[in-house]
């Protein structure tokens, strides 16, 4: 209990990352919304996107050589791969595919039919890729042979063209050194000097000569058709399989998003560590979820209760509470809502502590809607208490009720009243007698407070009751709340305990208590919190309570 309390940042990475994605899953249904969403996008590409089938042909491409067969020759000599596939898409082999295919009566755009077409060359290789998405098998089989055709004959015609451009500047090279050699062998005379000349320029037609013979005798074969495309037997694309496991992948990472984003603008709070940083307390406990035996409001004294179980650890662990031993005073309270949660640990707190031999006295201090007495049930049995007064008798007279608890115990309760006045009874001289009772050796008090933001009556009791338990639900409460709480409680010269966390209400049991609150009479009351005993309507107004600190020695004799 006097152990400091470890705040988020001393935590270590693994474990805060832990509880941050435990946090996620708390919205467990964005996280279901995003994968289901997922699902749904993946299915509808799937089955609604039209097939689409892919023929793919490949082509090695080679460069014009005189003897392929050669020792050293190269077969890229002259290739640049990348200008090659550049060419390939270009809208010249498009036009004289264009062409081919109208012939075979497909007619088609350029720019319709170079948009089905993807062009590839794996890495270390002469190798293009013609690959061509079509409607049909057919038509994509067509298409991708016409393109890969169409680039060879392209290829073919720029290596044939050139070689006939070098052919005929060497022919423009020939022409004067024949009409010289002519000319030369006209002259009967002239000597050396005419024959020297007319050699050399002999000489000078046969290289010429030469070079036009190779480039003639040059393979202009501008490739292969290696692989020629195929009728695909199946459409193309991610199967209906694939998608909706993308999809819900995906979903799943929007889900996680969403989450997130909810987790960082959501009040409430987000962890167990969160609540005990804000509300400056220890965590006492986390009551299990268990259904209730016959309405009983008593979890102690039931055989095989893991609730009652845990209420008996809370009892232990304020036993050895110094701040707690010291005064042996305690105020069960809820920071909003009807209270139930706190008035059934308030109870089963006072019987753990009768169970450990304590004289224990329960004090309902909600005088707006008591309902502990009835919710007890035939476990409270009234009594006159020792310090009524007599006369008009006021809260807390005739209020004494001995509960017992099967094999525990028993313990006093006080039981709540509807009262004219809220502020002057539980600041009355007999109230404070009867909190004084746990000066008494071997005597515990417990209060049971309505919800410390909703009213202040809380407030007026903590300067005798010091010790505040908070009980609440960790999926509503805000951060907001239990740091006010905090202050409050501070500012009045308290302190906090810790917080009991009990796990709320299933949607069912809302819905119950909701029909049941309309089937009462004047059903505007607070589900299971409303008493038709005696005293004027509360409307809730927090303003009835200001000035609780007036304390009226006479409150108890009006």
């Amino acid at each position: 209990m006097n152990q400091p309390i470890r705040t988020l940042e001393d935590q270590d990475e693994p474990a805060l990352l832990r509880d941050q994605f435990r946090q996620l899953l708390r919205y467990r249904a964005l996280l279901a919304s995003g994968v289901v969403a997922g699902l749904i996008g993946g299915g509808w590409l799937a089955l609604s996107g039209a097939e689409d089938y892919t023929s793919t042909g490949e082509v090695v491409v080679r460069s014009a050589a005189s003897d392929p067969f050669a020792a050293g020759a190269s077969a890229d000599k002259g290739i640049n791969i990348g200008s090659e596939r550049q060419t390939a898409v270009s809208d010249t082999v498009g036009t004289l595919a264009v062409t081919t295919l109208a012939g075979r009566g497909d007619r088609v755009a350029v720019g319709p039919l170079l948009s089905g077409l993807q062009v590839t060359n794996p890495p270390n290789t002469l190798v293009l890729r013609f690959s061509y998405t079509g409607r049909t098998p057919a038509l994509a089989k067509a298409r991708a042979q016409a393109l890969a055709d169409a680039y060879l004959e392209i290829r073919r015609q720029r290596t044939e063209n050139s070689i006939a451009n070098m052919v005929d500047g060497y022919r423009a090279q020939l022409a004067p050194l024949t009409e010289q050699r002519d000319q030369l062998a006209a002259q009967t005379g002239g000597g050396n000097d005419v024959t020297s000349a007319r050699a050399n320029i002999v000489v000078a037609i046969s290289e010429l000569n030469r070079k036009i013979s190779e480039l003639r005798a040059l393979d202009t074969t501008p490739g292969y058709l290696t692989k020629k495309p195929a009728a695909p037997s199946e459409p193309t694309g991610a199967g209906l399989p694939l998608l909706l496991g993308l999809g819900g992948v995906v979903g799943l990472a929007l889900g996680l998003l969403l989450s997130w984003v909810r987790l960082v603008f959501d009040p409430a709070v987000r962890s167990t560590r969160e609540l005990v940083r804000s509300l400056g307390a220890p965590l006492l406990g986390t009551l299990p979820r268990e259904r209730a035996h016959g309405g009983s409001l008593l979890a102690i004294g039931r055989s095989g209760s893991r609730l009652a179980e845990e209420y008996r650890a809370v009892a232990f662990r304020l036993a050895y509470d110094p701040s707690f031993a010291e005064r042996r005073r305690l105020l069960v309270t809820a920071p909003r809502g009807d209270g139930a949660a706190a008035a059934a640990a308030a109870a089963n707190l006072a019987a753990a502590f009768a169970e450990m031999g304590r004289d224990v006295i329960l004090v309902e201090a909600d005088l707006r809607t008591p309902a502990l007495a009835r919710d007890l049930g035939p476990a409270a049995q009234g009594s006159r208490p020792r310090w009524a007064t007599r006369g008009r008798r006021a809260w807390p007279s005739d209020s004494q009720m001995n509960v017992d608890v099967p094999g525990s115990g028993a313990f006093t309760l006080i039981a709540g009243r509807r009262t004219d006045n809220v502020p002057r009874a539980l600041t009355s001289a007999p109230v404070g007698r009867i909190v004084a009772e746990g000066d008494r050796p071997d005597a515990v008090v417990i209060v049971l407070a309505p919800p410390v933001l909703s009213y202040a009556d809380a407030v007026a009791l903590i300067d005798r009751v010091e010790g505040v338990v908070v009980v609440c639900d960790p999926r509503e409460v805000h951060r907001s709340d239990l740091e006010r709480i905090r202050e409050i409680i501070g500012a009045a010269g308290g302190s906090v305990l810790g917080a009991l966390l009990h796990p709320g209400l299933s949607r069912h049991e809302r819905r119950a208590r909701r029909k049941a609150a309309k089937r009462r009479p004047g059903g505007g009351g607070r589900p299971g919190r409303d008493e038709t005993g005696s005293g004027p309507e509360q409307t809730g107004d927090p303003t009835e309570t200001l000035g609780l600190r007036a304390f009226d020695s006479t409150a108890g004799h009006r």
